[in-house]
């Protein structure tokens, strides 16, 4: 239960971009120390690359961190910053973060080796591109650090950005090299996608076909379809019925206890 959450918690900054720094909110489970080697993960807000909801994935960084993982919620630019952003700058400030929180494992008391990225929409694309897009990286980033995360777990991600997927009329020069779809190779994280059937941004389609290709690589990836509901079914407060906040969150748990992120616990309840 999420409700009365009590651990600690912290925010710093990860970069100073020249619109503005980025932020990182950071929960620590009770009884967390320095010295910890603790699982963690790392969530992006969506957005379509424009506009920015920095609490987006609180209550799930909450509960996981109640779950004995350290919790990130990562700030990235987004284009109301400055008309000039693209999509790009967005890409290379999530592969900022995920090398800031490696690189300051030993600080954070996590294993650089088990930090999982989520996200929803433009935020699901930016944790998939952690893990697949070569290009985009910031300069001032020591690229001596991988921002490969070591799991994903993706919210109606837009995980396809050629012609038939999302975002095509603003990438459409460099889509190849920009699309998760358009890149996946052998050895990339196990991958849990959830998705609503009448979702007009992210196509089952496109979400098939992205596990095929994983697959085709021998990579996990597993898909939840959820009946008749649309884009952004899973955010709890924006949708009237809020099951399916609970059938998103009662998935991810599942899908970090079978990688062993998180130990087996009855009774599970979101509020």
């Amino acid at each position: 239960m999420i409700s009365g959450f009590s651990q600690s918690s912290d925010t710093i900054i990860y970069k100073n971009a020249p619109e503005r720094t980025l932020k990182l909110k950071i929960y620590y489970p009770e009884n967390w120390k320095k010295t910890d080697s603790r699982k963690s993960i790392v969530f992006f807000f969506g957005g379509g690359w424009h506009s920015r909801n920095f609490d987006q994935f609180d209550l799930h960084a909450k509960y996981l961190a109640k779950r004995g993982m350290v919790s990130f919620v990562a700030d990235y630019r987004v284009t109301i910053d400055d008309k000039n952003l693209t999509p790009e700058n967005c890409v290379m400030d999530a592969k900022s973060a995920i090398r800031y929180i490696r690189s300051h494992a030993r600080d954070f008391g996590i294993n650089p080796d088990s930090i999982a990225a989520s996200g929803g929409s433009a935020g699901g694309h930016l944790a998939a591109a952690t893990a697949c897009i070569s290009k985009y990286n910031d300069p001032s980033d020591d690229l001596a650090i991988s921002c490969v995360p070591n799991a994903l777990i993706l919210f109606n991600p837009v995980i396809n950005n050629g012609p038939d997927g999302y975002g095509y009329d603003r990438v459409k020069e460099y889509y190849k090299s920009f699309s998760p779809t358009d890149n996946i190779y052998e050895g990339m994280p196990p991958t849990l996608i959830m998705v609503g059937t009448k979702d007009k941004y992210v196509s089952r389609k496109t979400v098939l076909d992205f596990q095929d290709r994983m697959i085709k690589h021998n990579n996990q990836c597993d898909i939840y379809y959820y009946s008749n509901q649309p884009h952004g079914f899973f955010n709890k407060g924006k949708i009237k019925d809020p099951q399916y906040f609970h059938r998103t969150f009662s998935a991810m748990i599942s899908f970090l206890e079978g990688l062993n992120y998180i130990k087996p616990r009855e009774n599970f309840i979101a509020e």
